[in-house]
């Protein structure tokens, strides 16, 4: 899930201790959230991701959470994947990456791919300029 519009003293270390302490009636225990990591948007609004079970899920997104002086909304987090080149953060109507086979990572579309399970590659792996011993 991501949670919007965090404050600037609130990090992923204690996020977990400030949603128990100012959201009682969440009813929250320790371990029920795991703050991941943060990202700004281009607004230079601070957002943090957090991992969640099903349970506390339903709990925050119906709620809105009050953080330091904030009230803060939460959401899903979805990863968008650009179908055309197969990268993230971006859609295909946006993309000017050359096209890629999400399977074998070949420069084709999946329909056209022939390629046997033996042979697929994750195409952020093959694609990084990581050493091959990483791959």
């Amino acid at each position: 899930m991501v949670i919007y519009s965090v404050p600037q003293e609130i990090n992923v270390e204690n996020l977990e201790e400030t949603i128990m302490t100012q959201n009682p009636e969440l009813g929250l225990i320790q371990g029920d959230i795991e703050a991941k990591f943060t990202y700004r948007t281009k607004r230079e609004w601070v957002n943090m991701v957090i991992e969640v079970c099903s349970g506390t899920r339903k709990k925050l997104l119906h709620t809105k959470l009050k953080l330091g002086w904030l009230i803060c909304s939460t959401d899903d987090y979805l990863v968008a994947r650009c179908f055309k080149c197969c990268r993230f953060n971006h859609r295909h109507q946006d993309c000017r990456g050359q096209e890629m086979c999400p399977l074998c990572a070949g420069d084709h579309k999946l329909k056209e791919c022939t390629a046997l399970a033996a042979h697929y590659k994750c195409i952020v792996c093959h694609t990084n300029d990581t050493p091959k011993e990483n791959k």
